[in-house]
């Protein structure tokens, strides 16, 4: 969350994983361990924070969702800079790959961090607000789960306890039902317990948990109760859809200005004063998607030099309507761009051995009003729309069409969506009406993350994606170092 400081270090699971740069000085050192710390309401509160810490590493998600589908490329300095990125953008990567490696311990380290708030549950008599303490840990281990099963599918499922060095080696892989029953148990918990606000910003309430209910539901398929939750939010919710005029409106969307608009069901709050290292992104409390994904020095009007990761294609820019203002609010032409400066000949920018495209992600891209100290690359204050109200629309819009019960309200969704942004209304039935959804989702939601999962949960992976194989890219490979600590129990994941 924004501006608070993580107090304490957890035990995580098969890899300590620390926001080092988070870590407040105890005086005098030593006095507070596990087993000695949930003493005070305030203990539990911290414990909690320092679950969502975990939340700021989805950047991994935010990119990977984007490279491994047809919407960018990797990009960078080179093809061996960030290497395991390439491999994914590629569908060469394997069971060596520092970035998946880097996904599994980060959200197992979340998990564990909210399995030992849930492992103290009761120690302290008249707990305030425990109700809501563990509604929101609820949430976050959901999300946490939920990234762990999309990514590689069986996972082990460890539930309200810390597990020790010798179990690690030990446990198994559960099925992926098993782990979305307990994902679906958590967010019903939430759910129940969370109120539509809260005025600590950046706390999880009632609409996210419905509408990450809702995704989980449209990822299994369960078309009727995936139209019922988020149907919630979209009528219970303190939400409402934007209107748009300008490509420049759509993409301020994005900015620091406009966090937490009334679009936004939920957000990963970062801050722009605390920085770190490139030797652990881990620890940095600014969001690094910003400057990674900004312009390769970049020397000119309203961008910011970065890194050019994460690079949009051209087959995504072209697959846009021309009038439609999201195309130019999501994604930046940069010959366009320049061109249609008074001087293009004071700017300059120069292109990456990773891959060029000429396109650059608007939505996260490093901005001269929003950077962050001491690294402007690494620290940027911009936060991660993780849900959004126009992807609520269409996941509804997806469950009532595919559910087989309601076009007409399929149509109606589809077509707020749309109207926004002065688009002509959609009147397509059946499957037609399907494959206009899924298309309006690449055109709403791109450089998002959300493209890759997608197209793999519909089924459109591999006529969409070059080196896709059916049977094998569905699910990413087990990293080879955590099969090797857990004693060699686990298979790897089919055709790795």
């Amino acid at each position: 969350m924004k501006n608070i400081l993580i107090t304490f270090i957890l035990s995580v699971f098969l890899l300590g994983i620390s926001s080092c740069d988070s870590i407040l000085d105890v005086d005098p050192l030593f006095t507070e361990d596990a087993e000695s710390f949930f003493n005070t309401p305030e203990d539990y509160e911290r414990a909690l924070i320092a679950s969502y810490d975990l939340l700021q590493t989805s950047y991994l998600t935010s990119w990977i969702g984007e490279m491994a589908s047809d919407n960018a490329i990797a990009g960078g300095e080179s093809v061996n800079d960030t290497r395991g990125l390439h491999d994914i953008a590629d569908m060469n990567h394997g069971g060596v790959n520092d970035e998946l490696q880097l996904i599994m311990r980060y959200n197992y380290t979340g998990i564990a961090r909210c399995n030992f708030l849930f492992e103290a549950r009761g120690q302290l008599e008249n707990l305030p607000n425990e109700d809501r303490i563990y509604a929101e840990a609820s949430f976050l281990r959901a999300y946490f789960y939920f990234e762990l099963v999309r990514y590689f599918g069986d996972m082990p499922l460890i539930i309200d306890r810390r597990i020790g060095i010798d179990e690690a080696t030990q446990i198994d892989r559960a099925p992926a039902s098993e782990v979305y029953a307990q994902i679906e148990r958590d967010l019903l918990n939430a759910v129940e317990h969370l109120e539509w606000t809260n005025p600590t910003v950046g706390r999880v309430t009632k609409g996210p948990a419905l509408a990450l209910l809702g995704k989980v539901y449209l990822f299994q398929e369960k078309f009727t109760q995936a139209a019922e939750v988020l149907d919630r939010v979209i009528n219970e919710g303190p939400y409402s859809l934007l209107q748009f005029e300008t490509s420049e409106e759509y993409t301020a969307m994005f900015t620091v200005n406009q966090e937490g608009n009334s679009e936004s069901v939920f957000e990963i709050q970062y801050t722009g004063v605390q920085g770190g290292s490139f030797d652990c992104f881990v620890c940095l409390q600014g969001n690094i998607s910003p400057g990674f994904n900004g312009i390769r020095n970049f020397v000119g009007p309203i961008y910011a030099p970065g890194f050019s990761y994460n690079l949009p294609t051209e087959n995504l820019y072209n697959s846009f309507d021309p009038n439609d203002l999201r195309r130019d609010g999501a994604v930046l032409n940069i010959d366009a761009f320049i061109a249609a400066q008074p001087d293009p000949s004071a700017i300059s920018f120069s292109v990456g051995g990773g891959g060029h495209t000429g396109f650059y992600n608007n939505k996260y891209i490093q901005r001269q009003n929003e950077l962050g100290l001491p690294d402007q690359r690494l620290t940027s204050p911009v936060n991660y729309r993780v849900i959004r109200l126009p992807d609520v629309y269409l996941m509804a819009a997806e469950a009532h069409n595919r559910g087989g019960g309601n076009d007409g309200l399929a149509q109606q969704y589809l077509n707020n969506v749309r109207e926004r942004v002065g688009l002509p209304t959609v009147n397509a039935t059946g499957t037609s009406l399907t494959e206009a959804i899924w298309q309006e989702r690449r055109w709403e939601l791109a450089g998002e993350g959300l493209r890759f999962w997608d197209l793999v949960r519909t089924g459109q992976a591999a006529a969409n994606i070059e080196g896709f194989q059916v049977g094998k890219h569905e699910l990413f490979p087990i990293p080879q170092v955590e099969i090797d600590l857990a004693g060699g129990n686990w298979q790897q994941n089919p055709n790795y």
